[in-house]
């Protein structure tokens, strides 16, 4: 029936966290360069901090591919035991931390055992709101290299991947549209492709530039 839509099914789509998918810019060339200077790391504790979308999670990735290391979110910490029993040791998303006594035992332990550490945040430790003097005294042991807000060039090189992912066939003119409207963030150019390969699979058409018109007002709307 024509002007019907169909109903998307969730299918589930991983993004590539490889090393030659990851796209260097300068906003994150410094992150990418300590990255690919293990294990000459300037200290044991090591801490990446950018916005949500900055491409934290995907250079924790290739490191912990590179160095063997046990990754664990801020919010669940494991067993120090356990946690350090690779060569090196990734805590994702460490501010959010809930436990932190566990956290600063966590740190203890990966010291003792000569594990290095990387942190990831979306902030410096001393924005972290930390209430335990002896974790923030550890965590301002460890040099932080900072991720910047993308370039307009970035976001549109990744808009480029992300609709290669999704096997979604864009015009280059559109993918211009799109990144000079979107929001500076990796994360919403993540979202905003998501919603309009839902949108033109219940449409049963390809992306045009209503779509995204219509997904970018919404979100200025919002």
């Amino acid at each position: 029936m024509s002007g019907s839509r169909q109903l998307p099914l969730p299918l589930p789509h991983e993004p590539s966290f490889a090393r030659e998918d990851f796209l260097k810019f300068p906003s994150n060339a410094a992150a990418l360069a300590l990255i690919d200077a293990w294990p000459n790391w300037p200290a044991p504790l090591m801490g990446l901090a950018g916005p949500e979308g900055s491409g934290k999670s995907h250079l924790a990735a290739i490191f912990a591919r590179e160095a063997g290391a046990v990754r664990l979110d801020g919010r669940a910490l494991a067993d120090p035991e356990e946690a350090t029993r690779g060569r090196a040791l990734v805590v994702d998303d460490a501010d959010a931390v809930r436990d932190e006594a566990g956290l600063f035992h966590l740190l203890n332990f990966a010291r003792s055992r000569g594990v290095p550490t990387l942190l990831t945040a979306r902030k410096a430790p001393d924005l972290w709101g930390v209430a335990t003097p002896d974790l923030l005294s550890r965590l301002r042991l460890a040099p932080i290299v900072g991720i910047a807000p993308p370039e307009p060039e970035l976001i549109e090189a990744a808009l480029v991947k992300l609709f290669a992912d999704r096997q979604l066939s864009v015009e280059p003119q559109l993918v211009a549209y799109i990144a000079r409207r979107l929001e500076r963030s990796l994360g919403a150019a993540r979202a905003l492709v998501e919603a309009l390969d839902a949108e033109a699979l219940a449409q049963g058409r390809k992306v045009t530039r209503a779509m995204a018109a219509a997904l970018l007002q919404g979100d200025e709307a919002g």
